[in-house]
């Protein structure tokens, strides 16, 4: 969650390990095959200690074990997509672009493509079953659980402490990010159970954090990635395909684009 904080990351391999041993396991197993990838193919040290090289792998590990059952060549997709996602990640560091979750979201939808007809259905298929009673304090909590496949309050409050420690503002833009995707889809006649679940929340968290900050100005970028990643969001799921984090990823870099034009142009948002 784009958090620079090892008390951060504790906090959130706690809470997938609370949700889920399996997707814990996967997780570490993850982060220290993408940061050994880094290490053996000589990718800059600051970056590799800044944990730039580690979450798109534990995504990629966390994803894998959601969707489907541990069998063997899961956990050797986990590690085979692990590698991979930290090499994407490379590309888009050395160039300098922001790629965000994007090597994640790629690796997963190619594993997804080879896997679906083969593999046994994970976790993914219990979630909907484990929701708690409907209102609004669930609703904010799964929208930062949902980040990181994890289904549970529990996890979401954790996720949310979490990101509080490095960024107090960041994790409440996110809380609002939250209710406000679950009121756009709500608008969009969007099914109950998956606005429950947080299907509508989490990219909106995600684009919350990313543009968050103390002026006023940052307020209006988020509103605008965030309002742009729930239409996004709504569009992917209404066509049947695998989200992800790809509304997160797209709407920050149309706003980044905005941003880059309206800079060009000699134009500037008023702090």
């Amino acid at each position: 969650m784009l958090q620079n904080n090892a008390w951060t990351g504790v906090l959130f391999l706690a809470g997938i390990f609370y949700d889920s041993i399996i997707m814990g396991a996967a997780a570490l197993l993850a982060v220290i095959t993408g940061t050994l990838t880094a290490k053996v193919l000589k990718y800059d040290e600051a970056d590799i200690d800044a944990g730039l090289y580690g979450f798109s792998p534990t995504l990629v590990g966390v994803a894998l074990t959601f969707y489907f059952n541990p069998v063997p060549v899961v956990w050797i997709a986990v590690v085979v997509g692990s590698v991979a996602a930290a090499m994407l990640q490379h590309f888009f560091i050395k160039r300098k672009l922001p790629g965000f979750t994007f090597p994640f979201i790629l690796v997963t939808w190619i594993v997804l493509y080879l896997f679906h007809h083969v593999f046994a259905p994970g976790a993914a298929v219990d979630v909907v079953g484990s929701m708690p009673v409907k209102d609004d304090f669930t609703l904010a909590t799964h929208g930062f659980g949902e980040v990181i496949f994890q289904g549970s309050v529990i996890a979401g409050i954790i996720f949310f402490i979490a990101v509080f420690v490095n960024s107090p503002i960041a994790a409440l833009y996110g809380v609002c990010a939250s209710l406000l995707g679950a009121f756009i889809s709500l608008e969009c006649s969007e099914p109950a159970p998956d606005i429950h679940m947080g299907l509508f929340s989490f990219n909106a968290v995600l684009c919350a954090i990313a543009f968050s900050g103390n002026k006023p100005r940052d307020g209006i970028w988020v509103l605008f990635s965030v309002v742009l990643s729930v239409f996004i969001d709504v569009w992917m799921l209404q066509m049947h395909m695998a989200v992800l984090t790809f509304p997160f990823v797209a709407a920050s870099w149309i706003t980044l684009i905005v941003q880059h034009l309206l800079q060009k142009a000699g134009l500037k948002i008023k702090e």
